[in-house]
């Protein structure tokens, strides 16, 4: 056969595959909603590190954003359309810090725009040795009583076990789709 008629048949048996998918209901699956999240935790806890791998971007260089304690309290101007939130806390700062990022979650939590959206809250640094435990973290930040009623995951997390924060954030996105098909809840 000639090199024409091989391009002829090869272009035929695509054709009649694409229709014969068509015909079957079998096309191209859906594209997957996109969300809009919003990121935030103290400064240090890892987020940008956390993020960076999530995407396989390389880490080395990285250090904590520059003023991110002076934009803490712009934050809010973030949290508008956002329908999900990722809380990233160190979890082997001192007492006194530690109080700190509770307080943040506090108020993240009982925020107007975000009370109502599901939350991930990862405790970072879990490979450290010095690193609370997330019952412990969970029982310190009192989670149980402040979140009833709302949506919310607590799992460990450390840059060095990506597919367990890839689990973390798939249970997110349960989560958000599951907000999806609550009719009539705001």
């Amino acid at each position: 056969m000639s090199e024409h008629i091989r391009l002829s048949i090869a272009l035929c048996r695509i054709g009649f595959y694409t229709c014969l998918r068509t015909l079957c209901c079998k096309g191209p699956p859906t594209p997957r909603p996109e969300y809009d999240v919003v990121c935030i935790g103290l400064s240090g806890a890892g987020k940008t590190a956390l993020l960076s791998r999530l995407c396989s971007e390389g880490i080395d260089g990285i250090v904590p954003t520059t003023g991110s304690d002076n934009i803490k309290k712009y934050w809010s101007r973030y949290y508008q359309g956002s329908q999900g939130v990722v809380f990233v806390l160190d979890s082997t700062v001192s007492d006194e810090e530690m109080e700190a990022c509770r307080s943040e979650l506090h108020l993240a939590l009982q925020h107007p725009q975000l009370c109502t959206l599901p939350f991930l809250i990862l405790a970072n640094h879990q490979d450290s040795p010095t690193a609370r435990a997330v019952p412990e973290i969970k029982k310190y930040f009192e989670l149980e009583p402040l979140a009833r009623g709302k949506r919310w995951i607590l799992e460990g997390s450390t840059i060095n076990n990506m597919e367990a924060v890839r689990e973390s954030f798939s249970q997110l996105i349960r989560l958000l789709e599951e907000k999806e098909l609550r009719p009539g809840r705001i």
